[in-house]
């Protein structure tokens, strides 16, 4: 029997791994929400993701974002119409699929996307930072196998990412 279960009683929450998560993914908003504060930027932890991987994948539609970042696509909507409203992302109907929406990063958005990386690594530290070198290392592998072996479980999957285009070269 797993650790957390008890027989025949209640099981302290502090014991249940689906508790721990909730409140290290509060924790972990909490910081996010803190550091960009601090930066001085106006971002949700889930517009940077979606910001991220429009900076690397240029022209995707939203169900195809959605699936990038394990994000429902019915609440996708709302983040996109954010981040087009802050005139970080444009959004453009596809001229093959009328019913697609084609996404991409502004000029304003990059820069964002640029000021905020250093904080969002900051917030990474805070997460991990009562953690020893050894023990984020091991807490990483199994979060992500945790993760990757439960990912169809979940009401938004992840898909499988697509190639990342080219970056120009910085002359």
């Amino acid at each position: 029997m797993a650790p957390f279960a008890q027989s025949g009683a209640m099981s302290d929450l502090e014991t249940l791994p689906g508790h721990l998560i909730r409140r290290l993914q509060q924790i972990s908003v909490a910081r996010f929400t803190s550091r960009m504060a601090e930066a001085g930027l106006d971002l949700t932890s889930v517009q940077y993701a979606a910001m991220l991987t429009l900076r690397d994948h240029a022209g995707l539609d939203q169900q195809t974002l959605a699936g990038l970042i394990a994000y429902d696509r019915v609440t996708i909507a709302g983040v996109i119409d954010r981040l087009v409203q802050k005139g970080f992302v444009s959004r453009e109907t596809s001229a093959v699929d009328r019913r697609a929406r084609l996404l991409a990063l502004t000029g304003p958005g990059h820069t964002a996307l640029d000021q905020a990386e250093s904080w969002v690594m900051r917030v990474q530290e805070d997460i991990v930072s009562p953690l020893s070198t050894r023990e984020r290392a091991t807490f990483l592998q199994l979060l992500r196998k945790a993760t990757q072996e439960g990912n169809e479980m979940s009401r938004a999957p992840l898909r499988k990412a697509i190639a990342p285009r080219a970056k120009p070269a910085k002359s």
